[in-house]
C-alpha cells in the first residue's frame, strides 16, 4: 500500500464554472476548491444514494440531501439524537445516532417506513459513530466508550460492531477502541479501516499524548484501550500492548481523527489513487486540517488541504472530486484537479 490522508484548510481557490469559489482553503498546486453546498446546519456524515444525490446528517437531528452537482439542501426527515453515521443498502438508508441504528425505507425521495433495528446501545462520553456497508452485506459501526479511560460494564462499548441489515446477529468485531469514529472498507478488498481518537489524560508539559490513529481491523482484534496507547513522541505503542495490532498511521494528539475516504476517482493525478483522505477536527493545533496518509504501518502522513473550520466527513463524488463536509462552516467543499469538471 502507498500513501493515504488529506489535510483541510486553504487559500483562495480557482473559480469553477458552476460553483462559487471557497476562500481561506489551501490546496496543493494544480488543484482548485469550490463551495459544493451551503446552508447546512453542522453536517456530520455523507453518503451517496439513488440517482447520485448526496445525503447528509446534521448535528441537530435532520437528514437532508443535495443534487449530484450540489446546491441548497432539501430535508428528508429528522428527529435523530446527534446522528453521526449514514449508509445506504439498496433503497434503504441507515442512520447511526445516540444509542440507536435506524433503517429508513426511502421511495421517490421520501421516507415511507422507519424502524430502529438496534436500540439502547451504550453511550456516554462517546456514542455510535460512522456506519458502513461491508462487502459481506453486513453493517459495521463504531461504538465509542462511555468514558475517557475506564473499565466498561457493557461489552459493546469501545468497539466496532457488526449487524445484519434487519438488526439481527449483532457481533463485536474488535475491542479496545476508545472512539472508532471513521470507518471505511478499502475498495476491492474486505479490509476494514478505522480512525481512532485517543485518551485525554496522558499529556505532560511540552509533551502532548497520545496520538490519534488510523488502524486496520480484523475480526477479533483487541486494540488495548485503556491500558495500551500510541505515543505521538515515540511513534510506538506504550503500556500493556501484547497482541495489539500496530497502527497504519500515527496522527497529531487530540486532533480528533474523523471521517475518511479512499480516493477512487480518476481526475486526481495517478499518485493519489488509492490514497486515504481523512478529516481532522483540529482541537490540538490552531489550524484545522485533514491528512493524506500512507496505507501501511509506519506510512507517510502529509497535509493535503487546510483552512477548514471543523472538517468532519469526507467522500468522493462520481466526477472524481473530493468532498469535505465542514461542521463549523455549515458547508461542503469540493476539491478538484484544475481543468477537470
Amino acid at each position: 500500500m502507498r500513501s493515504l490522508l488529506v489535510g483541510v484548510v486553504a487559500a483562495l481557490a480557482w473559480l469553477a464554472a458552476d460553483s462559487p469559489p471557497a476562500t481561506g482553503i489551501r490546496v496543493p498546486p494544480g488543484f482548485r476548491v469550490e463551495v459544493f453546498a451551503s446552508g447546512l446546519e453542522r453536517p456530520t456524515a455523507m453518503a451517496f444514494g439513488p440517482g447520485g444525490r448526496l445525503y447528509l446528517t446534521q448535528n441537530g437531528g435532520d437528514v437532508v440531501s443535495v443534487g449530484p452537482r450540489g446546491g441548497r439542501p432539501r430535508r428528508l426527515t429528522g428527529g435523530f439524537e446527534t446522528p453521526l453515521g449514514l449508509a445506504w443498502k439498496g433503497r434503504d438508508l441507515y442512520v447511526a445516532s445516540t444509542g440507536t441504528l435506524t433503517r429508513l425505507r426511502v421511495r421517490v425521495g421520501r421516507v415511507v417506513a422507519r424502524r430502529a433495528v438496534l436500540r439502547r446501545l451504550p453511550n456516554g462520553e462517546h456514542q455510535q459513530d460512522n456506519v458502513v456497508l461491508g462487502p459481506d452485506g453486513r453493517l459495521y459501526l463504531g461504538s465509542g466508550s462511555t468514558c475517557n479511560a475506564c473499565r466498561e460494564r457493557d461489552r459493546r462499548s469501545a468497539t466496532i460492531l457488526s449487524v445484519r441489515p434487519d438488526g439481527n446477529d449483532l457481533r463485536i468485531v474488535a475491542t479496545g477502541l476508545r472512539n472508532a469514529y471513521g470507518l471505511a472498507f478499502q475498495p476491492g478488498t474486505r479490509k476494514l479501516y478505522a480512525s481512532v481518537n485517543g485518551r485525554d489524560d496522558l499529556d505532560r508539559p511540552g509533551n502532548p499524548e497520545p496520538a490519534e490513529l488510523l488502524v486496520r481491523v480484523e475480526p477479533g482484534d483487541r486494540f488495548g484501550w485503556p491500558d495500551c496507547w500510541p505515543s505521538a513522541r515515540e511513534l510506538r505503542l506504550l503500556g500493556s500492548c501484547r497482541g495489539v495490532r500496530r497502527p497504519v498511521a500515527y496522527l497529531e494528539p487530540h486532533s480528533s481523527a474523523d471521517g475518511f475516504a479512499f480516493y477512487t476517482g480518476r481526475s486526481f493525478p495517478a499518485v493519489y489513487r488509492g490514497d486515504v483522505f481523512l478529516a481532522e477536527w483540529g482541537t490540538y493545533k490552531p489550524s484545522r486540517f485533514g491528512k493524506r496518509v500512507d496505507r501501511v504501518a509506519g506510512s507517510k502522513v502529509s497535509v493535503f488541504a487546510s483552512g477548514f473550520r471543523h472538517p468532519l466527513a469526507v467522500a468522493v463524488d462520481a466526477r472524481g472530486g473530493l468532498l469535505v463536509a465542514d461542521w463549523g462552516a455549515g458547508a461542503i467543499y469540493r476539491i478538484q484537479a484544475r481543468g477537470e469538471p
